[in-house]
């Protein structure tokens, strides 16, 4: 027996330079409980939703951080994280953590907690973004998900075209 095809799953669509792709399904709800995740941080520890108890978050879900715009985002969203102790700052990637940790000391990226898919993308499909087709499947799309002190969603964007930024301005006044 096959799984559903392509067109019978739940799917986003969003683009790669103007082509269109699909993810495995939608963000989290805003006012859902945002879902646990085991992500891997620089030093091949295991992550947890849990582990930034009590903190405001930002999840920069971005496909790679060896592309220009998800440098970018990251840049920004780590300058707009100085002197803020009450939020923590995630980029998401399928990047390897030591790739990960070269890209934030190289550009001085000291305010964002990188975390990566290394072991799993059950992240990526319970937060909707895995995409499942076209030269990226199998990474994630970029997106944004702000959850609060208490792991709510408060806020989400999947970005339509990936060589598109995020919205910083809506991202950042939902923490």
């Amino acid at each position: 027996m096959t799984g559903p095809s392509i067109e019978e799953k739940v799917m986003a669509k969003i683009t790669l330079q103007g082509n269109e792709i699909h993810t495995n399904g939608d963000l989290p709800a805003v006012g859902s409980k945002a879902p646990d995740f085991r992500l891997v941080d620089k030093d091949l520890a295991d992550k947890a939703l849990s582990d930034y108890a009590g903190k405001k978050k930002l999840l920069n879900i971005v496909p790679s951080l060896d592309t220009p715009v998800c440098a970018t985002s990251t840049k920004k969203f780590n300058d707009a994280a100085a002197g803020r102790d009450d939020i923590v700052m995630l980029v998401i990637s399928a990047d390897l953590p030591f790739a990960m940790g070269r890209f934030c000391g190289a550009e001085g990226v000291d305010k964002v907690v990188p975390l990566s898919l290394m072991r799993s993308r059950k992240f990526a499909k319970d937060y909707g973004v895995l995409i499942d087709d076209g030269p990226l499947e199998g990474i994630t799309g970029r997106a944004v998900v702000v959850v609060d002190e208490n792991d709510k969603v408060v806020y989400t964007e999947l970005v339509p075209e990936i060589a598109q930024e995020p919205d910083y301005d809506k991202a950042l006044a939902a923490l």
